[in-house]
């Protein structure tokens, strides 16, 4: 928050409080000006500098300041106009963020059209407008409780219900195998239940063998011949919220990797759509359609689905209300189709239980799933393991 400025402002002797500094940061969370270097001078010397002769004393240290930033940027290349922006974002106390006003979709959609429409410069600060920090529910960079992301990275609260701009996610790793001893112990309960064959088939060596060891008198040797059968089809919710749990889910997806045999993996993001992909470098190029997987694996595929369930309720509920794309038909309707196909599914959570109960979406699709979401601990996988195994 341009705090460095101010204690270059008082190293050079100039006699700016605090006080002029919080009216300083507060007429920048406005948009009474553009984000230019030349307004912010004229700004901060209007709201710091009340002594007309301190005028000289600080175009020296402004001139100082700004020559220091150049030299830390690559030769001729300007400051980027969002070098400002990015220290005026606010950081809103809860009482503010609580006061800020949800649109409902509807609303949100058609103010989204009439910004477009109307807007014609670049805003920073401000609560209506397209623009760069501040609280407006179109930008980036401020806070919403309920808005759109257009045109840079998250400021990190997560509470965008559009992100308009093309994102780009990475494969989880199926080789970790730190910590996933656990894992493959719960999972084995699963492949323990899904077993068919013959009891007993021959074991041709070993009677070979055993009868050569007794003088020629035939000696057979049986061992069980059923093997294991356990197909699963399982799909990972990737990106987004899902950063916070990678280490969980890789661990969970080696494990399985090494457990079952017949595994199919998919990814989505946050909640299965129309369609998903198999890898996160070629997923705007390689899709495959949902209803050819629901053609493609009969119901004797057990169905884990792997998510944290935490989105905006938009994106299981209201038809285009998914995050990335429009979607015609909701993310419940899809997550039904799922469940019709594959009665024998669960859900894992990597988010920690204790959270649950404050994600009004993790409730909406813990209701959908019939109560079937377990964490992703030894214990919860092994409730989801025995349920799928009956």
């Amino acid at each position: 928050m341009l705090i460095d400025f101010f204690y270059h402002l008082r190293r050079h002797k100039l006699p700016v409080s605090v006080q002029e500094y919080l009216t300083l940061l507060g007429t920048l969370r406005t948009s009474v000006m553009p984000p230019t270097l030349d307004d912010f001078y004229y700004l901060a010397r209007m709201t710091l500098i009340k002594d007309e002769t301190q005028f000289d004393r600080f175009d020296q240290a402004f001139g100082q300041y700004y020559r220091a930033l150049q030299a830390s940027m690559p030769e001729d290349h300007e400051i980027p106009a969002d070098w400002l922006v990015k220290q005026f974002e606010k950081s809103l106390t809860p009482e503010e963020k609580a006061a800020l006003e949800k649109h409902g979709w509807d609303k949100l959609m058609e103010l989204f059209r009439q910004r477009l429409e109307e807007q014609q410069e670049r805003h920073a600060g401000g609560n209506k407008w397209i623009g760069t920090g501040g609280t407006s529910p179109f930008g980036h960079g401020g806070y919403h409780p309920e808005g759109i992301r257009i045109g840079g990275p998250s400021a990190g609260n997560r509470t965008a219900v559009k992100v308009w701009e093309k994102r780009e996610f990475r494969d989880y790793d199926d080789q970790q195998e730190l910590g996933t001893r656990n894992f493959k112990v719960a999972l084995r309960r699963l492949r323990q239940f899904a077993r068919e064959g013959a009891e007993l088939e021959l074991d041709l060596d070993d009677t070979i063998r055993s009868t050569a060891q007794n003088a020629g008198y035939l000696d057979l040797r049986m061992v069980p011949e059923r093997h294991n059968t356990a197909k699963v089809l399982m799909l990972l919710d990737v990106g987004g919220s899902m950063d916070d749990h990678i280490a969980r889910v890789e661990e969970l997806f080696s494990a399985a990797r090494s457990e079952f045999r017949n595994l199919e993996v998919y990814y989505f993001h946050n909640c299965p759509y129309e369609s998903m992909w198999q890898d996160n470098r070629r997923r705007y190029n390689e899709r495959h359609e949902t209803w050819e997987l629901l053609r493609r694996y009969n119901d004797d595929w057990r169905l884990i689905i792997v998510g944290d369930a935490t989105m905006s309720p938009y994106e299981i509920l209201h038809p285009g209300g998914s995050v990335e794309h429009y979607n015609r038909e909701t993310g419940a309707v899809w997550l039904q189709r799922l469940l019709d196909a594959w009665p024998k599914a669960v859900w894992l959570n990597p988010e920690p239980k204790a959270y649950w109960e404050y994600r009004q979406s993790i409730a909406i699709i813990r209701n959908i799933m019939q109560d079937r979401m377990f964490s992703v601990t030894v214990d919860g996988l092994e409730q989801a393991m025995r349920l799928l195994s009956k």
